[in-house]
C-alpha cells in the first residue's frame, strides 16, 4: 500500500515563515510574547486602581501635595520637579538604547559599548531616585490625625498653607508611653513605631495656635480639601482624633486614603523591579559587548532583544506617570 503526497507549493499559504514567523528570530518573537503578557499584567494593575480612584474620588490625595520633594532642597515646595526629571532621564536612557541598538546592526563594537553604558546609568539613576521617592513618601513630612472613622485631617494655618504637627506641638518628654507587644501579653494588639506625639499633645498644640485650622481629606466642588472653622477643628481633634500618622504604609497614609499608598508601593514598586531587572540584564549585555561576543557572532541580535524590553519599561513608566502624578 502506497501513499501519495500531493504538493500544493506556496500559493495560498497565510503564514510562509518556517521557523522564522512574521520574519523574526524565535528569541525575538517569546520577547515580543513576554512583553505582551506583561502589558496585560500592567494595564489589569492600572485599572484597578482607576476604578478606585474614582470610586474614593472625593478622598483622594492630590499628587501636587504629596509629591513636592528634591533632593538638596528641603523645605521648599516644587511638586512633580523630580519626578519630571525621573521621567527624562528613563526616556533619554531609551533614546540612547535605540542608539545602541543601531549600532550594532552596523557592526560597530566601540558605540555599542557606549550607548549600552549610558543606558546603565540612566537606569540606575532613575531606581535610585525611585528609592529617594519610596524613602521620602514612607517618612512624610507635614504629619496628620487619623480619625476614628478612617479619615485623615491634615493641618493649615489661615491661608491654607499646610503645617506640620513640629511647627505647632511639643512632645511631653515627661509623658511614659509603652509600645504594645506580644511579650507584654497583648497578643491580640497589632503596633508600629510609636509616633511622635500623642493625640492629647496634638490638642494641646492645636489649642496654643489659633492661626492653625484642620483640613478634611474629603474635596470641594472645586477640587480642593474642606478646611474646617476654628470651633469645628478642635472639636473633631477632640472628639474623633485617634491615632497621630506620620508618613505612609500599607495601613495608614498621612496624604488621605491609605488605598493610594497601598496601589503606589505595589505598582511603582512592580515597575521598579522591572527597572532594576532591566539594569541587570543591559549590565550582562554590556560585558558580553566587551569581550566581543556579539562581534565574533556577527550579530548584535541580544542587544536588540534586551532593547525591546527596554523600551517596554519605559513606555510603562509613562502610563504609570501620568495615572499617578499627572492625572
Amino acid at each position: 500500500m502506497s501513499t501519495t503526497v500531493v504538493n500544493t507549493g506556496t500559493e495560498g499559504k497565510t503564514w510562509g515563515g518556517g521557523n522564522k514567523p512574521l520574519n523574526a528570530s524565535y528569541g525575538k518573537m517569546m520577547m515580543w510574547f513576554f512583553i505582551v503578557s506583561d502589558a496585560l499584567t500592567f494595564s489589569g494593575f492600572l485599572a484597578a486602581y482607576g476604578f478606585s480612584r474614582f470610586k474614593f474620588i472625593d478622598s483622594w490625595p492630590i499628587a501636587d501635595e504629596v509629591f513636592t520633594h528634591v533632593p538638596f532642597l528641603h523645605g521648599q515646595e516644587l511638586p512633580m520637579i523630580y519626578v519630571a526629571f525621573m521621567t527624562f532621564i528613563l526616556i533619554m536612557s531609551s533614546v540612547t538604547m535605540v542608539l545602541a541598538v543601531d549600532a550594532g546592526h552596523h557592526l560597530n563594537k566601540a558605540k555599542v559599548t557606549l550607548y549600552m553604558f549610558l543606558t546603565i546609568i540612566g537606569g540606575l539613576i532613575f531606581v535610585g531616585s525611585q528609592a529617594w521617592e519610596w524613602a521620602t513618601f514612607i517618612k512624610g513630612d507635614f504629619g496628620a490625625v487619623q480619625t476614628k472613622g478612617g479619615n485623615i485631617l491634615q493641618f493649615v494655618d489661615n491661608e491654607g498653607h499646610r503645617v506640620a504637627l513640629r511647627d505647632f506641638v511639643t512632645a511631653d518628654a515627661h509623658a511614659d508611653r509603652t509600645q504594645h507587644q506580644r511579650k507584654s501579653g497583648l497578643w491580640f494588639v497589632s503596633e508600629g513605631t510609636l509616633p511622635t506625639y500623642t493625640i492629647d499633645e496634638v490638642v494641646h498644640g492645636l489649642e496654643s495656635h489659633e492661626n492653625v485650622l484642620v483640613r478634611t481629606q474629603t474635596l470641594t466642588e472645586e477640587g480642593e480639601k474642606t478646611v474646617l472653622s476654628r470651633q469645628e477643628s478642635l472639636k473633631q481633634i477632640k472628639e474623633n482624633g485617634k491615632l497621630v500618622v506620620e508618613g505612609a504604609n500599607l495601613q495608614v497614609n498621612e496624604y488621605g486614603s491609605p488605598l493610594f499608598a497601598d496601589f503606589f508601593f505595589f505598582i511603582t514598586g512592580f515597575h521598579g523591579f522591572h527597572v532594576f531587572s532591566g539594569v541587570v540584564i543591559n549590565i550582562i549585555i554590556f560585558f558580553n559587548v566587551i569581550l566581543g561576543t556579539y562581534e565574533r557572532r556577527k550579530s548584535y541580535e541580544m542587544v536588540e532583544k534586551v532593547g525591546l524590553y527596554w523600551h517596554f519599561v519605559d513606555l510603562v513608566w509613562v502610563f504609570v506617570f501620568t495615572f499617578f502624578y499627572l492625572v
